[in-house]
């Protein structure tokens, strides 16, 4: 980052600071207070209300935190109480106050569980589709009528800025790097693990979607356009209740899936499962065309055509309790994992000549790869509320290990299109079980100086060790096979990450500061066995992050953020060796491959907190970028990846609900973006190129009556520039109908996603003398029934213990 720029961010952030403290000289004043049941604990999403003492008029409302905590900013001098209410509790007020000076601090309301039990509880506020909060943009998803059947990587392709490529890759804002957690735990697993992981997970499971562009301190590092979090649903009600789903879908093929929620709450104890199937049969087609130049300016044209066949089968589950041994201390544990098979069979015809569109010989390419993944993980979580000011300590401890046996079957035969074989036929196979093992501790402590004051920090350790086992064989006759020693390949990886942390958070009159600064020393070991060639690395870095929100009137409020990130390299791109995909195409990792680092500054403005626009700008160092070459002898194109100088990236988003009638309402999200890559050598040649794209996705929310009701959905992404790779347009259009009978206890939906069947993924790559075309379309149009049924008690909810569960993204394939 040049010197200049620094100086300009600094500036901004004392002007800031300055008319926060000027502010805090205004004549309105801050209240804030704190909610609790009997118990001591604190109450949360309890509804809030600050009334005039004369009359009892609301002057204004809120929501209690998750730490019980509530507040009303700007509150003219006057006299006043405090009124909450919580669903399953007794009504409490304050004693009247006086609003004088800078803040007013209540003192903490208890309230106490209702005696009677309610007979019916209407819920009848929605939460809008799309909801920007102070640090993220929320999705959520829970009432969705398209979530039905969906799963989890076709729901995340709505969210906003949000694009998936041809190859699963997640993009953020058009940028690639972010980090996917599920309920605040990362998954720890590589682009095509953690696709494949998505696509196993039922859409009726999730709750919401969280992006967070720029993360606080707290967070890990890792992942240079933000973070996406997906929260799962949890269960709140007392008793014995739960849900049961079941679905099918078509588009070429059939799918099916079923999922089985269950919840036990009874006094101290809270037990949960979570289970869920599933069958997904998936059609792509794929046309590449390759012009591979060779020695002397004699080039090999290739025009390939590929049928293809993806058959998953996934068995999800969670299984889990919290105990409260006491009102301030809870304590829990979380096993959840997969086990899931997934097959798929390749049926390729490559034409091969020297002329273009004047082949001369025929490549017949069958592939059969079957995979089977094992994937289970444990926590244990303990949350001990020190006191009632917020002061509080948590520990997480996860092991997870994910275990992948995959078997491959590649049968090859050469016909000269004038009659005959131009050579033999190639049959291949190979083995690649290959297992990671993780382990990882943190703990948490929040320590609050005064009701605007507080420190956060905080300690984490991850141990990584991953077994990859290549083992290849060969076969003349397709009969005896025989080792392939230039191919078989044995990879040991091991990485260890300490982590440190601290945040200091500050709320002045209309002002709120966050400053962090996170610290990671790596160290890692990567050793190809079969070739003696080992790669040893360490590194300390430290990470600054600092979030300034200022609210101008309750109508108007401005943010700015800045944090730095990494990004480092995936297991399977740092192994050095060949993996076969046909005779003519190999994928080869890259043990030099260096990390990648990010600054990223963000500016957010807020108008009536539903209209939002943000503008940022983030500098990516040594940015990892897929890279495409050929071997002029042989003709393959191999595929790796490779760091290049920089990434540039300029983006604008706007985002705002509307509502167009009592039964109508809708969301906008428009994202704009500039990506700029550049380096001045690679194996292709030196780069510069960049390219203005654009996001735009809407959603409409139409309510048919007291039972029904519709959404539609369209999303555009234009063309774009990654790296050396052209993307060409995509679009759709969704839509979904529901219907809630049986006194809302039953729910039948049915979808249709890409309704026009237009979704396509083609891409073009012009690099090094090589020009590549791809052309692929995907089994998009899927027509989905889904119905839910909720049994059980659902009339009085209590108080929730959220706990840390399923942490387990740089392994590569668990479906």
């Amino acid at each position: 980052m040049k010197s200049n720029s620094c100086y300009k961010f600094l500036l901004l952030l004392l002007l800031l600071c300055g008319a926060g403290w000027a502010s805090a000289q205004t004549s309105t004043v801050k209240v804030t207070g704190t909610l609790l049941t009997q118990e001591g604990k604190p109450l949360d999403y309890a509804t809030v209300s600050l009334l005039q003492a004369k009359d009892s008029a609301i002057v204004k409302g809120a929501l209690s935190s998750e730490a019980g905590v509530y507040t009303f900013n700007n509150v003219k001098a006057g006299t006043y109480i405090i009124r909450a209410t919580a669903v399953g509790y007794t009504k409490v007020s304050s004693k009247p106050f006086a609003a004088s000076g800078n803040e007013i601090i209540i003192p903490a309301l208890v309230l106490a569980t209702a005696q009677k039990a309610l007979n019916e509880v209407t819920i009848t506020g929605i939460k809008p589709l799309i909801e920007r909060q102070a640090d993220k943009t929320v999705m959520n998803v829970e009432n969705s009528v398209l979530a039905a059947g969906n799963s989890a990587i076709e729901i995340l392709q709505r969210a906003p800025g949000v694009t998936i490529d041809k190859d699963d890759n997640i993009s953020l804002k058009g940028k690639q790097g972010v980090t996917v957690m599920i309920n605040d735990k990362l998954t720890y697993l590589s682009s095509s693990e953690l696709a494949s992981l998505l696509r196993s997970t039922d859409g009726s499971t999730i709750q919401s979607i969280e992006l967070i562009t720029n993360p606080s301190a707290k967070y890990d590092a890792a992942g240079n356009s933000g973070i996406i979090n997906i929260k799962l649903k949890k269960n709140k009600q007392v008793g014995t209740n739960g849900s049961i789903t079941a679905g099918a879908g078509y588009g070429r093929y059939y799918k099916d899936n079923t999922s089985l929620n269950l919840n036990h709450r009874d006094g101290k104890l809270n037990l949960f499962t979570t289970l869920s199937r599933g069958d997904n049969k998936r059609y792509n087609q794929i046309e590449l065309n390759r012009n591979v130049q060779g020695t002397n300016g004699n080039n090999t044209y290739f025009t390939q055509n590929t049928d293809f066949i993806n058959q998953r089968h996934f068995n999800n589950y969670r299984v889990g309790a919290d105990y409260d041994f006491s009102s301030k201390n809870t304590a829990g544990f979380v096993v959840s994992g997969y086990i899931n098979r997934e097959s798929d069979k390749g049926d390729t015809r490559t034409r091969i000549g020297k002329v273009p569109g004047q082949p001369d010989t025929l490549l017949t390419t069958l592939s059969t790869v079957p995979q089977q993944y094992n994937n289970v993980s444990v926590n244990l979580n303990d949350r001990y509320q020190i006191d009632t000011t917020g002061q509080q300590l948590a520990v997480d401890l996860d092991y997870l290990r994910y275990k992948n046996n995959t078997q491959a079957q590649y049968d090859a035969i050469y016909q000269s299109l004038n009659g005959g074989t131009t050579r033999p036929p190639s049959f291949i196979r190979n083995q690649t079980p290959s297992t990671i093992n993780i382990y990882t501790g943190k703990a948490d402590y929040t320590y609050p100086f005064s009701k605007t004051l507080k420190i956060e920090t905080g300690l984490k350790f991850s141990n990584v060790k991953t077994d990859n086992d290549l083992q290849a064989q060969k076969s003349a006759d397709g009969v005896n096979y025989i080792n392939d020693a230039g191919r078989t390949n044995h990879f040991l990886y091991s990485e260890n990450i300490d982590a440190a942390y601290l945040n200091l958070n500050n709320s002045f009159k209309k002002t709120s500061v966050q400053a962090g600064l996170r610290a990671e020393y790596t160290r890692s070991d990567g050793n190809l066995i079969t070739q003696n060639n080992q790669v040893k690395r360490s590194y300390l870095n430290f990470f600054p992050s600092i979030f300034i929100n200022h609210e101008f009137s309750d109508k108007h409020s401005l943010g700015i953020t800045y944090s730095r990130r990494i990004d480092r390299p995936n297991y399977e791109d740092l192994n050095p060796f060949f993996f076969y995909l046909d005779q003519y195409s190999y994928q080869q990792g890259n043990p030099f491959l260096r990390p990648q680092y990010t600054n990223a500054f963000e500016l957010n403005y807020s108008y009536k907190k539903t209209i939002n626009i943000s503008a940022g700008y983030s500098r990516t160092t040594d940015v990892i970028t897929e890279l495409l070459y050929s071997d002029t002898i042989s003709k393959a194109t191999i595929i790796t990846k490779t760091n290049l100088n920089v990434q540039n990236n300029y983006n604008l988003s706007l985002n705002t609900p509307y509502t167009v009638t009592k039964w109508w309402t809708g969301t906008v999200n428009a994202t704009a973006f500039y990506l700029g890559f550049k380096t001045d050598t690679s194996a292709n040649g030196p780069l510069n190129n960049g390219k203005i794209a654009y996001n735009l996705q809407s959603t409409q929310t139409y309510i048919l009556g007291k039972s029904y009701k519709a959404e539609l959905t369209g999303d555009y992404q234009s063309s774009l520039v990654y790296g050396y790779f052209h993307v060409k347009p995509q679009y759709s259009i969704d839509a979904g109908i529901s219907h809630s009978f049986a006194n809302k206890k039953a729910n039948i939906k049915f979808a249709v996603n890409d309704i026009f069947n237009m979704r396509r993924n083609d891409v073009n790559s012009v690099a090094g003398g090589n020009v590549i075309m791809i052309r692929q379309k995907n089994e998009t149009r899927v027509f989905r029934l889904n119905f839910t049924y909720n049994f059980g008690n659902s009339k009085i909810k209590g108080s929730s213990h959220r706990t840390a569960v399923d942490e387990g993204g740089r392994v590569k394939g668990a479906n």
